[in-house]
């Protein structure tokens, strides 16, 4: 059974950073693409940023420039930094991977940005 386990949000002022880690149980060395996503209240999951096995990266039109993804496959983990943060950026964030077909998801991190 694949778990993956997100930390590092928290409450953080507009400007502020955060770094968002998410464990997997397994090796992500295979992994073709992991990523990101988020759910703001009321909201539907929107895609934040994917990482592929390459290390190729893909990021929402609203973070480009202020995030950054990145994984170790080494630790099995991949690494969600946030600078700039904005109000709207206020949402639960979630670790996504892909294996045979199913998709797996952690229980996610709330990340709060006041104004």
């Amino acid at each position: 059974q694949v778990q993956l386990v997100e930390s590092g949000g928290g409450l953080v002022q507009a400007g502020g950073s955060l770094r968002l880690s998410c464990a997997a149980s397994i090796s992500i060395f295979s992994i073709n693409r992991m990523g990101w996503y988020r759910q703001a209240p009321g909201k539907q999951r929107e895609l934040v940023a994917t990482i592929t096995s390459g290390f190729s990266t893909n990021y929402a039109d609203s973070v480009k420039g202020r995030f950054t993804i990145s994984r170790d496959n080494a630790k099995n983990t991949v690494y969600l930094q946030m600078i700039s943060l904005k109000p709207e950026d206020t949402a639960i964030y979630f670790c996504n991977l892909q294996q045979l077909n199913v998709n797996y998801w952690g229980q996610g991190t709330q990340v709060t940005v006041s104004s």
